[in-house]
């Protein structure tokens, strides 16, 4: 299973069509708002929210700086926030899907394919080897999140499901 990694900020996860156009940091001098596109990530109050990217949006993952991964059968963006192993985490998510609370929602449009990268790197050049391309259908999904911890394992889970 592949996993992306922050340096400390939020994740995004940007459409393919619309990748060289996030520029990532573009300056870090001054307060953290002033960083570019990567301020304009940073600005996102919650575990998920969405910022602008020319004619199209793309998701913040934010709230804690977690390494994630997807989970394409669930839909599901699983975030590592502390755990034994990965397994446990990820049948421990698995297991919470069917009866969890979700804290968070949202609507976003997307017009295909999708890529998981820090949010503080250019789109059009992601980190290697710690970005995750995900093949997502075009349409309209709801984003739901939540924060969910049980004796062995804390992660935060955001579902992506088909929106009328």
């Amino acid at each position: 299973m592949d996993w992306v990694e922050s340096a400390g900020g939020p994740l995004l996860a940007a459409p393919v069509s619309r990748l060289a156009r996030w520029e990532g940091v573009t300056d870090d001098d001054g307060p953290v708002e002033t960083w570019g596109d990567y301020g304009r990530a940073c600005a996102v109050d919650g575990h998920i929210g969405l910022v602008n990217i020319d004619a199209g949006q793309a998701l913040v993952l934010g709230g804690e700086p977690a390494t994630t991964t997807y989970l394409p059968g669930e839909r599901l963006f699983l975030r590592w926030v502390a755990t034994n192993s990965e397994d446990e985490l990820v049948a421990a998510a698995k297991r919470a899907l069917p009866s969890i609370t979700w804290d968070e929602e949202l609507v976003w449009d997307v017009d295909g394919p999708i890529v998981l990268f820090d949010s503080a790197w250019p789109g059009a050049t992601p980190e290697p080897g710690n970005h995750l391309a995900i093949d997502l259908a075009p349409g309209r999904y709801r984003v739901r999140a939540s924060s969910r911890q049980d004796d062995r394992n804390w992660m935060i889970l955001v579902q992506l499901t088909p929106a009328p």
